[in-house]
């Protein structure tokens, strides 16, 4: 590991203008990512401004009934806390699903959101990777590509984004909050992520310099049935080959409501728009849901190593909001 300076803030503007000052610097939460980055060369910072101390903590109702999750707030204690617990099972269990106890006590909500791909070429500096180096290849498209994206990806780039915190904050429309040199922006989770197109090593549509001070959770009644239902290959401490998080509102036998979002298939968050128009207005069957489940699925690009998971994906849909529909129902 390089040399590198360490300072620690608390203050969210003097956060923002170090950084502004020093463009090889990068803010410092829980370091679960951005530490084992460094280690393996990927990361190269001159100096890590430890924004731990900032006054970001806390999970709080909003006015509208939703909640704000301040960007300090460890993993931990965002899967533990009742609130969210009550209104947006899914988060907690998707929370609960990644990573070790250890590192959800370490890790925070705004360094998860921003966590980089597990991609073994990315993380392998002696190989070729557009999101590491613009413009030298993507070997996964020829090589390993076993948990790789089948959509939403590029010819430049077919990693796929690691957070399971993000697939249920897609369900349910949160939003990002940040504070950079121009001041206070949002951004909605929808827009968060970028398309990878021909510039997979832009990853968020963050402005440069900018810190994640929050997320705030949009009030949703039909959030408080939901449920993360992840596959890995092995029993814990693995990253997804598959996810979903889905919630449903059931009234006689007919969807009222439903959220589908997607995770470990592309290169962001993959909310599942089409199977939702589908299912809304619909009956509540298996043939329903698979039929949902094929009209997201028929985008999938799949390759020689990573086909699997198209089938995978729809089982999960079918599965879960069987599930969820016996559980309204009882």
């Amino acid at each position: 590991m390089r040399e590198f300076g360490y300072e620690r803030v608390f203050d969210v503007s003097t956060a923002v203008a170090l950084l502004g000052d020093r463009p090889g610097a990068r803010f410092l939460g829980g370091g679960t990512n951005l530490v084992d980055l460094m280690k393996a060369g990927v990361e190269r910072p001159e100096l890590l401004i430890d924004v731990r101390e900032l006054p970001l903590g806390g999970i709080v109702f909003t006015h509208e009934g939703g909640l704000r999750i301040g960007a300090a707030v460890t993993n931990s204690d965002l899967a533990a806390h009742p609130e969210v617990r009550r209104h947006y099972p899914a988060l907690a269990q998707a929370v609960l699903a990644g990573a070790s106890g250890q590192l959800r006590n370490m890790a925070t909500v705004g360094g998860n959101l921003l966590q980089r791909t597990r991609c073994g070429y990315f993380t392998d500096i002696s190989k070729p990777c557009n999101k590491r180096a613009p413009g030298s290849g993507c070997p996964a498209l020829t090589g390993e590509h076993r948990n790789h994206a089948i959509l939403g990806a590029s010819g430049h780039c077919i990693a796929t984004h690691p957070s399971d915190m993000a697939v249920a904050l897609a369900a349910f429309d949160a939003v990002i909050s940040y504070e950079a040199a121009q001041g206070p922006g949002e951004l909605p989770i929808s827009a968060f992520y970028p398309p990878v197109g021909d510039t997979p090593h832009i990853e968020t549509a963050l402005p440069p310099g900018a810190l994640i001070t929050g997320i705030t959770l949009p009030p949703a009644p039909v959030a408080t049935r939901s449920r993360y239902r992840k596959v890995r290959e092995r029993a814990s401490y693995a990253f997804a080959i598959g996810s979903i998080a889905a919630a449903l509102d059931v009234q006689d036998d007919v969807v009222r409501e439903v959220r589908l979002a997607f995770g470990a298939v592309a290169s962001r968050p993959w909310r599942a728009r089409a199977a939702e128009r589908i299912l809304t207005g619909g009956p509540v069957s298996a043939e329903a849901f698979a039929a949902a489940a094929d009209a997201e699925l028929a985008a999938a690009e799949a390759l020689a190593g990573n086909g699997y998971k198209v089938t995978l994906m729809r089982n999960l849909v079918v599965a879960v909001l069987t599930e969820l529909t016996e559980e309204v129902t009882r």
